[in-house]
């Protein structure tokens, strides 16, 4: 399967495909369209012209569930507990509660965040929420993953744990 745009508008003249197990990265400066071009695959907004297709075909709601995606402005709950919070968006993405509390522990361990747990997400440090939305955004184990600034407010060491997971 794969994600084909062809988008006109404030991004002009972009094409590109990527196909399943491919990694594909936007680089350029500020303002030359990156994270337009990634909410119009996403739906969000919509291309003036041109066409989005993702797994061969139209963005629909049913693909939605098929998607993780990890926002350069992140939103977690502040005054939600982690743990909680991650069931909640894991239950969004369609996993049982059951589901959704074992893939948020391992992934959780996984990202050495299993020990803060309970904790608000207000208390957490800059990397430490970075890395709780990289759970979220990943937890359903979706076939495509958007991720914009990834690596924003991670020092080298967990840089290094949330690029290896990507490549799992």
């Amino acid at each position: 399967e794969t994600l084909e745009v062809n988008a006109g508008g404030a991004v002009d003249d972009l094409s590109f495909d990527v196909s399943c197990g491919e990694i594909l990265g936007l680089l350029g400066p500020n303002g030359a369209g990156k994270t337009t071009t990634i909410r119009m695959i996403l739906d969000i907004i919509k291309a003036d012209a041109g066409k989005v297709r993702v797994f061969d075909q139209a963005m629909a709601d049913e693909l939605k569930a098929r998607i993780g995606y990890l926002p350069e402005e992140r939103g977690l709950y502040e005054d939600m507990g982690l743990l909680d919070t991650l069931l909640f968006l894991g239950q969004l993405k369609e996993l049982s509660r059951r589901e959704a509390r074992e893939r948020a522990e391992k992934y959780l361990r996984d990202v050495e965040l299993w020990d803060v747990h309970e904790q608000k997400i207000e208390t957490l440090s800059r990397g430490m929420r970075q890395k709780a939305q990289f759970v979220a955004a990943t937890m359903h184990e979706p076939d495509l993953i958007i991720i914009d600034e990834p690596f924003s407010g991670l020092d080298p060491v967990n840089t290094r744990i949330i690029k290896g997971l990507l490549y799992d």
